[in-house]
């Protein structure tokens, strides 16, 4: 059984293996919070280059809305995928997976919700 800090930062690894080889690149920063039954995972800096400059290049209603409809499209494809990678760090199956992404800041938000809150063992630091 692991911790809870132990399941956060195997989460983040996860997401960021999956980052590399699905997306192409991986985030500079990635922050995971396990809260119950939800999940939320942060990521910064996950924009690449041809996505910058496409948001930068069209008017900024038309660049936004593709760059989400793609990153949308790109995470329901891969959500099975990312399910698995959830279900076999947490042990608990997701419900539901929420996604946004910030074509301003190059931030990523990744949000899901499982059956029911993992067990932890507590960590020997207080």
């Amino acid at each position: 059984m692991k911790t809870h800090g132990e399941i956060e930062a195997a989460v983040c690894k996860g997401m960021s293996h999956f980052e590399q080889e699905y997306m192409g690149r991986g985030p500079k920063d990635i922050r995971a919070h396990l809260i119950g039954d939800l999940l939320v995972v942060r990521l910064q800096g996950v924009l690449t280059a041809a996505e910058q400059h496409l948001v930068t290049t069209l008017p900024a209603e038309k660049g936004r809305d593709l760059l989400k409809q793609v990153r949308t499209q790109l995470i329901e494809t891969a959500r099975p995928t990312l399910e698995l990678v959830i279900r076999e760090i947490t042990g608990i199956k997701p419900v539901s997976l929420h996604h946004d992404i910030s074509t301003h800041t190059g931030e990523e938000i990744v949000v899901f919700t499982l059956e029911q809150a993992p067990a932890c063992r507590e960590s020997k630091r207080k």
